[in-house]
């Protein structure tokens, strides 16, 4: 198999995961109780330019799309035909996605919600 085939078998499981439902609904996250009713605000350097304020609660909502449609590509990889090399390097790049989206567990008011990266020994 190319990696071309990896990268294109990745894809569709990829766009097929964003078009599946959340595995978990929503409703079992929940925020933070100090960041409830809460804002995102990004502020750009350049003081002339207009801030952009988000509901924190949207924010949020956005970050576990993101972890469920990690969590179904994650399954779709699984369960694929590919070869276990193949299988092994695409769940790398998803344990990294899950580390890079560490930032975020600030939001998050169980620990067993939060995003766990790749451990470094």
């Amino acid at each position: 198999m190319q990696i071309e085939d990896v990268y294109r078998i990745a894809l569709e499981a990829f766009t097929d995961a964003l078009d599946q439902k959340l595995t978990t609904p929503e409703t079992d996250v929940t925020i933070a109780p100090k960041f409830n009713h809460g804002t995102v605000i990004l502020k750009p350097r350049d003081s002339s330019m207009q801030s952009k304020e988000i509901d924190i609660e949207v924010f949020f909502k956005k970050i576990i799309g993101i972890r469920n449609n990690l969590r179904v590509l994650e399954q779709k990889i699984n369960t694929s035909k590919l070869e276990e090399g193949e299988k092994i390097e695409l769940q790398g790049y998803i344990t990294r996605s899950y580390g890079s989206l560490t930032t975020f567990n600030v939001l998050f008011q169980d620990n067993d919600d939060k995003f766990v990266g790749m451990k470094v020994e």
